[in-house]
C-alpha cells in the first residue's frame, strides 16, 4: 500500500476531519517516502523539478500546463473539450490536494493522458511540491 494512501486511511479513521491545509504536505511527505523506497539516494521532492515536468512535454504535444496553465494560480480550459478547470494550486483553490483519492485518480488519469504511462511516486512528489510552492 502506498504511504500516501496508508495516510490518508489513517486520517479517515480517525474521529477528527483532517485540516485542509496539511493535506498537501501529508500527500507530499507520503510520495516522498515512496521514492525513497523505490531509490534509497532519493532525498526529498523539489519545486524546481515539479515546475519544469509540468510545464514540459512529455512524448507529444501536451503537458500538465496544456490544460492547467504554466501558471496554475489560475483557471484553465481542457485543451480537447474546452471545459473550464480550477485553478490546480491549493493557494488558490483550497479544495485542491485537499483528498488523497482524488489526487491519485487525478495523477492516474492525467499522467496516462501526458506522459502514456504513471507518474512515479518522485514525479507526484515534486509536482505536488510545485504546487504548494506557488502562492
Amino acid at each position: 500500500m502506498q504511504t500516501a494512501f496508508l495516510a490518508a486511511a489513517v486520517l479517515a479513521a480517525s474521529s477528527v476531519p483532517p485540516a485542509t491545509a496539511a493535506m498537501p504536505q501529508e500527500l507530499q511527505a507520503g510520495y516522498e517516502a515512496d521514492a525513497r523506497s523505490a531509490d534509497p539516494a532519493f532525498k526529498h521532492a523539489s519545486a524546481e523539478r515539479g515546475a519544469a515536468f509540468f510545464r514540459s512535454p512529455h512524448g507529444g504535444d501536451w503537458s500538465c500546463a496544456s490544460c492547467h496553465t504554466s501558471t496554475p494560480t489560475t483557471p484553465g480550459r481542457h485543451a480537447r473539450t474546452g471545459k473550464a478547470i480550477e485553478p490546480l494550486a491549493p493557494a488558490a483553490n483550497p479544495a485542491r490536494l485537499a483528498d488523497a483519492a482524488t489526487v491519485e485518480k487525478w495523477f492516474k488519469r492525467n499522467c496516462q493522458d501526458v506522459l502514456n504511462r504513471p507518474c512515479t511516486p518522485q514525479e507526484k512528489g515534486d509536482v505536488v511540491a510545485f504546487l504548494r510552492s506557488l502562492r
